[in-house]
């Protein structure tokens, strides 16, 4: 009964955390000999079959009988006397199978397992968390505000993980309420301890040429490339975009008619004012074209510093 009781209260565990079968074993059949090589020193000669459906598990010692008063060891071997007890034919040099009941391991060392099983389960369970979310790290993701804290707004997913978007990678005039969706960029995923920390923000580059790739199909299709993205999150931006079709006009595509495409955009990031620049290898002409609208009449560039010395004209009072 102590085995099924511990088997139906990981299966309950496994069930929520949705691990498959073979995870479970693996981790279960690794708990059980942990457990066993404190009690009996070492678990090579024991056997451990678990068979979920069932929702059972045996444990066997495997021993050599030896005669009696020449056990050395009394994990690998066992007494003929007592092995005739399990089974009265019994010769000396044959191996014994004996079934080893949880109970047999101690109540103390049934609770420390059943807590190792659960260690395990979150530690497997963070693992997975963590690899999940780093190959998310630079995309959008959605999740919806669960508390809001002095220095961070806490997210949480569909799946119930925490995201958390930071004061410094809010925009100035992002306002969040309780239960609302938040939209960013997944910036980090690190573990702390054994726990994985996700970071989003809106205040990176990143968000806005991945919000550019969600709303203007060139750019998902790669008919439009953003070369360059700089902001001053929530005041301005400016975004380089080339193409290597001459047919497209990649500004115009960006923007759309009278700002349709960009708009969404816009709204998204506080009303942010983004500029749309067509991209040149030409470095005065980027240069100019970056500082559009204020009119330049010189620019020097120091390729050694990779600074540039730029005259604009006066604006007219």
């Amino acid at each position: 009964m102590e085995n099924i009781a511990l088997i139906e209260s990981f299966s309950e565990f496994k069930d929520d955390k949705s691990i498959d079968r073979v995870t479970l074993m693996s981790i279960l059949e690794e708990t059980f000999r942990s457990a066993l090589k404190k009690k009996y020193g070492s678990d090579d000669n024991f056997d451990i079959i678990v068979n979920p459906d069932k929702g059972d598990l045996e444990i066997w010692r495997n021993r050599v009988v030896v005669d009696d008063g020449e056990v050395e060891d009394e994990n690998q071997e066992i007494a003929l006397t007592a092995a005739r007890k399990i089974e009265p034919d019994f010769e000396v040099g044959e191996d014994v199978s004996e079934e080893v009941k949880l109970i047999d391991l101690g109540r103390r060392a049934i609770l420390a397992l059943r807590q190792n099983l659960i260690a395990k389960i979150h530690e497997y369970d963070n693992t997975n968390l963590y690899k999940q979310f780093k190959e998310l790290e630079g995309e959008i993701y959605t999740a919806e505000v669960h508390h809001i804290r002095h220095r961070a707004v806490i997210l949480l997913d569909d799946d119930g993980n925490e995201v958390i978007l930071p004061k410094d990678k809010q925009i100035p005039s992002d306002f969040f309420r309780k239960g609302e969706n938040v939209r960013g960029v997944i910036e980090s995923v690190e573990l702390k301890g054994s726990k994985p920390s996700i970071i989003m923000s809106r205040t990176a580059p990143l968000f806005l040429e991945k919000l550019f790739e969600q709303e203007i199909p060139e750019v998902f299709d790669g008919l439009i490339t953003i070369k360059n993205v700089v902001r001053v999150p929530g005041d301005k931006a400016k975004v380089a975009v080339d193409s290597y079709d001459d047919r497209i006009d990649p500004v115009g595509a960006c923007v759309g008619v009278k700002g349709s495409r960009i708009h969404g955009i816009v709204r998204e990031l506080g009303n942010e004012n983004i500029d749309v620049i067509n991209y040149t290898n030409n470095l005065q002409l980027y240069i100019t074209r970056a500082l559009s609208p204020a009119r330049v009449t010189s620019v020097k560039i120091n390729e050694e510093t990779k600074r540039a010395e730029v005259m604009l004209k006066p604006l007219r009072v």
